[in-house]
């Protein structure tokens, strides 16, 4: 048993809704349709109201005002709203842990997501995708903040520089929380290409078989790590990373979005 199953063997996996699960395999399924990922949706009243609020909200920016998961999938496309809809369902299983404040926590996340969703817009990649990923990869924290709280305070202690969460994990537990996240997702089903992502992030460059995805994750929490992150955060990535992706750097100069400017869904 490697040590990662040892360390799942410990904890309380969060439940996840049959919709979810449904949603997931559609990630699966390149013919999936409208209409089913609309019906998925639809079975769950409470996540088809918070979705149609966050379609009407100025972030979503959507040219006018939606009363139906039609209209909301027709508009925003179907790749979105799935998304989003597999966020709502996470953030919702995973329970509120002393010591760490959730509303930090998922606007970290959200941030992640948002930046995630930008680098790939700027070299063609699945945006949609690369929002996902980055939206999920701290979720390993949460588990080991669950095995462990007085690890989870060690790892959220002052000061917290961009990448140095993963350090502590690395030393206090032996793994990242990406890898923690990697974990979860194979187990949850996830497409093996986000498995992959997330299993890299925190070392995109180490493996011979370079996911751009892990490379775009990597970059986008060391972002959201960045308070009030400006466009001069971005002369603190590793340049090393930003080369293996081709990014542009005055692109990323003139393109870099609002701290601010980002979905929350929590």
């Amino acid at each position: 048993m490697s040590r990662l199953d040892s360390f799942f063997a410990t904890v309380n996996l969060p439940t996840m809704s049959e919709v979810a699960h449904a949603l997931i395999k559609t990630l699966n399924n390149e013919d999936a349709t409208f209409e089913e990922v609309r019906d998925i949706i639809a079975k769950d009243p409470a996540l088809t109201a918070k979705l149609l609020r966050l379609a009407n909200s100025a972030h979503f920016g959507l040219p006018r005002s939606v009363s139906s998961l039609s209209d909301a999938i027709t508009m925003a496309g179907m790749s979105k709203v799935r998304t989003l809809s597999l966020a709502s369902c996470m953030t919702d299983s995973f329970p509120v842990l002393p010591g760490l404040d959730s509303q930090v926590f998922w606007n970290s996340s959200m941030a992640a997501a948002g930046y995630a969703q930008w680098l790939a817009s700027g070299i063609g990649a699945d945006g949609q995708k690369a929002w996902l990923a980055g939206m999920m990869v701290r979720l390993g924290e949460l588990l080991i903040g669950q095995a462990d709280p007085k690890t989870l305070a060690e790892i959220e202690k002052l000061p917290r520089l961009p990448g140095g969460r993963w350090e502590r994990e690395t030393r206090l537990v032996g793994f990242t929380e990406g890898q923690v996240t990697a974990e979860l997702a194979r187990r949850w089903n996830f497409p093996a290409d986000i498995v992959l992502a997330l299993e890299q992030s925190f070392n995109p460059l180490a493996d011979k078989n370079f996911s751009r995805l892990s490379a775009i994750v990597h970059l986008a929490s060391l972002l959201a790590d960045t308070p009030n992150a400006s466009v001069a955060a971005l002369d603190t990535l590793p340049q090393d990373v930003v080369t293996a992706l081709m990014l542009d750097a005055q692109w990323m100069h003139d393109k870099f979005p609002p701290s601010g400017s980002f979905l929350a869904i929590h």
